[in-house]
């Protein structure tokens, strides 16, 4: 109960934090699409998204694996850990800045954040891995989605044009990277390099590195694909039908964040009886946050539409289509993280190769026709494929289930009072 509490109390501060992302994104793309024509919305949005996809890639899933070695690591006094830090920020840092030179001529001022966005998720993950969940809340989910709501507002105030947009959302990144060093610098002391330091970090990563940028492709490919086949317009609509995907992603998210070293952890220590606690009550949690929004989603989808603009409440059926994929994949819980922590990451991988290959062939067979509608069907595919594959995993392999009577155990008021 003791490790339950803990992670309750590292989900609320993560659902916390995600909250305020989520509502800071929200009226970012509100006043994107309340300033600006419909198809220099879409082309703004379909460069963040690039821009966000290239820099997923570019972190190599780095983070997730410091996680792995940091909480492995307590028992040992994190002896060495400064040198995991080192092996995981040097490749990230230089993959994502001959990314930016590559991309110039695409993303302009965008290629030039590609190294903070990618190394302060490193920097972050790790903080993560001591089991603190701060300086992820108040960097990640408070600091930088609120300080690019506030430049991005006050280029559509001035009337400056939509390529001011770009470098406004940009430039929060910087300092973010520096705040997220200076985090993680006094929890890891430097130590003198350990020989295979490195090559343990990766031989561990390496699999879930091509998992990290499928993954990283699969959040972004959607709206790069609809502006490719349907145009700005269309991806400016689909963007702002499932922004509220992000609420659900992020709640989620700050979960996992705080779940992820335990289950580790517990894995690692052959209780698989922790690890069905903690996945269960994990699920019910996720459940609970995250379904009266997409159901209240659904019903008020029309009204909630009209915030973007009057030519946005074409978009329902949208709406509607993310509703219903988001209610059931929540319904699965924190199903890849458990596979992942229990160091599955190529079966991991082979399912995100599937779920990205579902998704582009139903896009390629209905965007054309469809536009944002047939985007969404083609993501929501994928969606489902995601969660199922190592739903059956899971329960093939070791017989865990997002349900059971742990379910329950996540809402007696002790935990919530703990939490």
């Amino acid at each position: 109960m003791a490790a339950l509490n803990r992670v309750a109390r590292g989900g609320l501060a993560g659902v916390t934090g995600a909250t305020a992302g989520a509502l800071a994104q929200f009226l970012l793309v509100v006043v994107v699409t309340r300033a600006y024509p419909a198809e220099v919305a879409g082309t703004f949005f379909t460069s963040v998204a690039l821009a966000l996809m290239v820099a997923g890639v570019a972190k190599l899933d780095a983070g997730n694996g410091l996680v792995f070695f940091i909480a492995r690591a307590e028992t040992y006094g994190y002896r060495g850990i400064s040198g995991y830090v080192r092996a995981a920020v040097v490749p990230v840092t230089v993959v994502a800045t001959l990314a930016g030179v590559l991309l110039w001529p695409l993303l302009g001022p965008l290629s030039l954040v590609l190294p903070a966005i990618a190394v302060a998720d490193v920097l972050l993950a790790a903080c993560r891995g001591f089991g603190t969940m701060r300086p992820t809340v108040l960097l990640d989910g408070m600091l930088l989605p609120l300080s690019q709501l506030a430049l991005v507002a006050a280029v559509a105030l001035t009337g400056l044009s939509g390529t001011a947009l770009p470098l406004a959302w940009a430039l929060p990144y910087l300092p973010t990277v520096v705040l997220a060093a200076l985090a993680l610098r006094g929890r890891a002391p430097r130590t003198p390099y350990l020989a295979g330091t490195g090559r343990d970090l990766w031989r561990h990563t390496a699999p879930r590195s091509a998992a990290g940028a499928i993954q990283a492709v699969f959040q972004r490919l959607d709206i790069v694909v609809v502006a490719a086949l349907g145009g700005p317009v269309q991806a400016a609509v689909y963007t702002a039908a499932t922004r509220f995907k992000v609420v659900g992603q992020l709640a989620g998210q700050g979960l996992a964040q705080a779940a992820q070293p335990r289950l580790v952890k517990a894995l690692a220590d052959g209780d698989l009886a922790r690890a069905r606690e903690l996945y269960q009550a994990t699920t019910m949690w996720l459940v609970l946050a995250t379904w009266p929004i997409w159901l209240g989603y659904a019903a008020l989808a029309p009204w909630l539409l009209r915030l973007f603009g009057p030519g946005y409440t074409s978009a329902v059926p949208v709406a509607l289509v993310l509703a219903a994929t988001m209610t059931a994949a929540t319904a699965c819980g924190l199903v890849d993280v458990v596979l992942t922590a229990a160091g599955h990451t190529t079966s991991s991988l082979l399912n995100l190769v599937a779920a990205v290959a579902c998704t582009l062939v139903l896009d390629l067979a209905l965007i054309p026709a469809h536009g944002a509608l047939g985007a969404a069907i083609g993501w929501a595919g994928g969606v489902l494929v995601k969660n199922a594959l190592p739903l059956w995993q899971l329960h093939h392999r070791y017989g865990l289930h997002p349900f059971g009577r742990h379910s329950l155990a996540a809402l007696r008021p002790r935990t919530w009072a703990a939490a």
